[in-house]
């Protein structure tokens, strides 16, 4: 009884002395809710210890992540360095005007050969089509002349 009465926050020194049934009673009700109170205790520590090794384990992730994308972008721009130090060394200014100029010289060049013998071809279909047409009116000419008077026999003396 005087355990309850401290937890409660009274300093009483006189208590009455209880039956020996009601203060089994008290006292197993005081253990059951001690119990009771352990156990939400340690499973608040523990849950509280499971989030926190979660975080930790979730920012160390991250962190490593980081890390991680830090290191590729500065390996990613040494070589975008490298590649450019070897693209200015390899074709000065004026040798990509020249390859420019060439590349266009010969684009030129194709498209014209290209365009001459779309012509030819183009240019020999219409011209077989004219001699066609004018072989045949030639041939309706020649093999059908057009009919005129008819020729007639001179006279015959009677």
């Amino acid at each position: 009884m005087r355990t309850k009465m401290r937890i409660m926050g009274f300093h009483a020194e006189a208590i009455k002395p209880l039956n020996e049934e009601a203060a089994a009673e008290l006292g197993a009700n005081l253990l059951g809710e001690a119990i009771i109170f352990a156990t939400a205790g340690c499973c608040l520590l523990l849950e509280f210890c499971r989030q926190k090794t979660s975080k930790r384990r979730k920012e160390v992730a991250r962190t490593a992540t980081v890390m991680s994308l830090r290191e590729d972008l500065d390996h990613l721009e040494d070589v975008l360095d490298e590649l450019q130090v070897q693209v200015q060394e390899a074709l000065p200014r004026s040798t990509l005007g020249e390859l420019r100029a060439e590349l266009h010289t010969e684009l030129r060049t194709e498209l014209r050969a290209e365009l001459q013998a779309k012509l030819r071809t183009e240019l020999r279909a219409e011209l077989q089509a004219e001699l066609q047409a004018q072989l045949q009116e030639f041939r309706t000419q020649v093999y059908e002349p057009e009919l005129g008077p008819e020729p007639q026999c001179p006279e015959t003396p009677q």
